[in-house]
């Protein structure tokens, strides 16, 4: 079963990423086995903390929701070794008709070549004008005719090469050949059967007769072989005892990964003529072919997205996705679905309240460690309830989640903040340990948010952040950034913004002065920063 990833934001913050590790937990614990909880990016400091404190593992990164190679229900035909027959080959493409051709192999695995009935049938014509066999292992001959070793001498050889001959019963006593360099098929004839060994031809094969004993104890260096069927058919089959390395073409072969996204390998494929493309793995092995067909209706990656509903703080490709799910307790954003999808939205402060109480109305107890990361969760999203999106509902659940894991709300807190704010992190870390992109009324822009306990000290490295601000602004293309240096202490925000001075005084109602502004009782940026910027912009 493909897995359904549970994700939150980009840039995540402690509530997003337990969200995903409780709900995609919920859920399996349900009987859902397949939710995996993703984050998409790196963990901050504040919440390394947190799962190491609890001996929690994160969850698995993800970059993208695009849809790749690995989504598509591609063919997995056998992979043939370079060294197998062609009759063996010619009868795996008929077990399966929908494959067009086959991949080959070398003995780790890796792509040699792609084979065809096409590749196979030109061979065969080309048998016709030139019926000629080099050195056909002979453990193959005696494979595709069924064949046995006659004479000691045979069991010397190891390959057969020669012009291929069918010695037909005639009155005219000369033979029908005339050089050692040829492979004789012989039935009921131990007349030609001798001369040819008095020749010393490379291969005699005795076709449906029962054989002399003296042919066993014949002195001679020409290798006997018997088989139970008619020469005509040892006539064709034998060239079909040819390994497949020699027929399938190997190079010029256009090959996919498991890895690479469909939009890149639909421009290859409407460029190539090719019947089908050998597909490998991360180690270069082949694991199977994939055709048009498989592009027209690809299966798409199947997401549940927590602590979001904006497509801008999504997961890269999720256009390309199938949305399950929202839980999130953010505005309604720009997020479409082609289905009606189970949408959670609660003016709550943390996504990890409304999750909490999803294990209360199913009825089951998260885990010490689980309820331990949720009890952090929402300590730090609801910045120790001093934030206006706290609620008295939040309280509760934390108090009930950090009763569950025997632990102190206060002390957790300290243990949070403390790390969140951490003098020594360089200036980029701070800035985008929780960050997120908006777009609002035609204004792309960046609001990032650290937790302190001292904003006036954070404040004396402004123009380090200044500097990697201007870098982002100018990467992005934003119109405006912010940084929120928010002080748990004093229950206020020391603001530092590019852009557009005016929008900042008329939004805020201050008056800014060298990029900088305080904002008294403003913790929020969900509820206190991005409603007055919206509301100035309509």
């Amino acid at each position: 079963m493909d897995p359904i990833y549970v994700i939150g934001h980009r840039n995540p913050d402690t509530d997003s990423i337990v969200s995903a590790m409780a709900y995609a937990a919920l859920r399996n614990a349900l009987g859902d086995r397949e939710f995996v909880a993703g984050r998409l990016g790196h963990l901050s400091d504040e919440t390394k903390k947190i799962l190491s404190y609890f001996g929690v593992a994160p969850p698995v990164c993800v970059d993208t929701m695009r849809t790749q190679v690995r989504d598509l229900e591609y063919d997995t035909p056998p992979a043939l070794s370079a060294a197998v027959t062609l009759d063996r080959a010619w009868s795996v493409l008929q077990m399966d008709t929908h494959v067009p051709a086959i991949p080959v192999t070398t003995e780790d695995g890796a792509l040699y070549g792609m084979l065809s009935a096409d590749h196979i049938a030109a061979y065969d014509m080309e048998s016709i004008t030139n019926p000629v066999i080099r050195e056909i292992p002979l453990f193959n001959l005696l494979s595709v005719l069924e064949g046995k070793i006659v004479n000691d001498s045979a069991n010397l050889a190891d390959t057969i090469s020669g012009e291929v001959i069918i010695a037909l019963p005639h009155k005219n006593p000369n033979l029908v050949f005339c050089r050692k360099d040829a492979v004789l098929i012989v039935g009921q004839q131990p007349d030609m059967i001798e001369k040819a060994v008095e020749m010393g031809v490379n291969c005699v094969i005795i076709c449906q007769d029962e054989v002399d004993a003296r042919w066993a104890n014949v002195d001679t260096g020409t290798c006997i072989l018997s088989t139970p069927f008619d020469a005509g058919r040892v006539s064709r089959l034998i060239y079909h005892a040819t390994p497949i390395q020699r027929v399938c073409p190997t190079e010029n072969l256009q090959a996919f990964h498991l890895d690479d996204f469909i939009d890149d390998v639909r421009e290859i494929v409407l460029k190539s003529r090719f019947p089908n493309y050998p597909i490998l793995d991360e180690n270069e092995k082949v694991v199977g072919t994939l055709s048009r067909f498989h592009l027209l209706r690809p299966r798409r990656k199947r997401v549940v997205l927590v602590d979001h509903n904006e497509s801008a703080q999504s997961v890269q490709g999720l256009d390309q996705a199938e949305i399950l799910e929202i839980i999130d307790h953010h505005r309604l954003a720009d997020i479409q679905t082609t289905n009606p999808i189970y949408v959670r939205n609660e003016p709550v402060g943390s996504t990890a309240t409304i999750i909490a109480g999803m294990y209360q109305e199913k009825g089951l107890m998260p885990s010490t460690k689980l309820a331990g990361c949720l009890a952090a969760a929402i300590i730090s999203d609801t910045v120790m309830f001093k934030s206006p999106t706290a609620t008295e509902r939040d309280r509760r659940m934390a108090e009930r989640m950090a009763r569950i894991a025997n632990l102190s709300l206060e002390k957790l807190g300290q243990e949070i903040f403390a790390a969140s704010s951490a003098q020594n992190k360089p200036a980029s870390d701070l800035l985008f340990g929780d960050f997120k992109d908006f777009h609002i009324a035609g204004h792309d822009f960046g609001v990032s948010q650290v937790i302190c306990v001292d904003a006036n000290q954070m404040l004396q490295r402004k123009e380090e952040f200044l500097q990697v601000m201007r870098q982002t602004m100018e990467k992005n293309n934003y119109s405006m950034i912010l940084l929120m240096l928010t002080d748990v202490l004093t229950e206020g925000t020391q603001l530092i913004y590019l852009g557009d001075e005016e929008t900042i005084r008329l939004a805020f109602n201050v008056q800014p002065k060298d990029n900088t502004l305080y904002l008294p009782g403003v913790i929020s940026r969900k509820k206190q920063v991005i409603p007055m910027l919206s509301a100035l912009w309509g």
